[in-house]
């Protein structure tokens, strides 16, 4: 068995991690000084798990349809499947109401540059909102707040302390989008994921590792399948 390495990163962390990206390439994150030998060793020895991981990924893109953003679609907000209705007289591009998306018919042709718009302005909200109410129960102060498009990564601290979060997350149940919100804001003071980076995340979310599993095993899902 054998698995192709696409990206080696090098940096400070002194442990070896693993990540399968959603077009499933393989990235070896490395301490500065690790050797090639190291490298291989690791791979070798986590082999059985990166070739499911990269089976499992493939298989869900096979299974991805493109939307076609027609009447009687699901889109996913805040956890819930949404049903999309389209109506000749909507007084906005797109609105929410009762559970459900009301797309004007003036711009369903242009419904995925809609749909990114409107999740993007509620992602900034409610990312705002949360890292506010974490941010003053734990005392950990951010400067500011961005949203990103990235496709792997669902947040993340500067060094100078800016939160950024993905925007796709709103497509996430509110207990996901506060594992993130409370993961980033642990970077604030331990730019790692040392023991005592997770040992904060526990203090203020003992129940982080269900929340991490759920976005590992689900995250693929929320996207408007580009």
């Amino acid at each position: 068995m054998h698995a192709e390495i696409s990206r080696i990163v090098r940096s400070k962390r002194k442990t070896f991690g693993l990540e399968i990206t959603p077009e499933a390439d393989l990235i070896v994150r490395v301490p500065m000084r690790a050797s090639d030998k190291d490298i291989q060793k690791t791979v070798d020895k986590k082999i059985k798990w990166i070739l499911a991981k990269q089976k499992l990924v493939r298989e869900r893109c096979d299974k991805k349809q493109p939307r076609a953003f027609a009447e009687g679609e699901y889109f996913f907000y805040l956890g819930n499947q949404c049903k999309l209705y389209i109506m000749d007289n909507a007084s906005t591009p797109l609105y929410f109401d009762s559970g459900s998306f009301i797309l004007s018919a003036r711009h369903a042709h242009k419904a995925r540059d809609v749909f990114t718009k409107w999740y993007r302005k509620q992602a900034y909200d409610k990312f705002c909102q949360r890292a506010s109410f974490f941010s003053a129960v734990s005392g950990l102060r951010y400067r500011k707040i961005s949203i990103s498009n990235a496709k792997r990564r669902w947040g993340s601290c500067s060094g100078k302390d800016n939160l950024n979060f993905n925007w796709r997350l709103i497509m996430a149940p509110l207990d996901i989008i506060d594992y993130v919100v409370v993961h980033e804001l642990c970077h604030i003071e331990e730019k790692n994921h040392s023991k005592r980076f997770w040992d904060k995340v526990r203090n203020m979310m003992p129940d982080y590792k269900e929340r991490r599993a759920w976005l590992k095993e689900k995250g693929h899902s929320l996207c408007l399948q580009d």
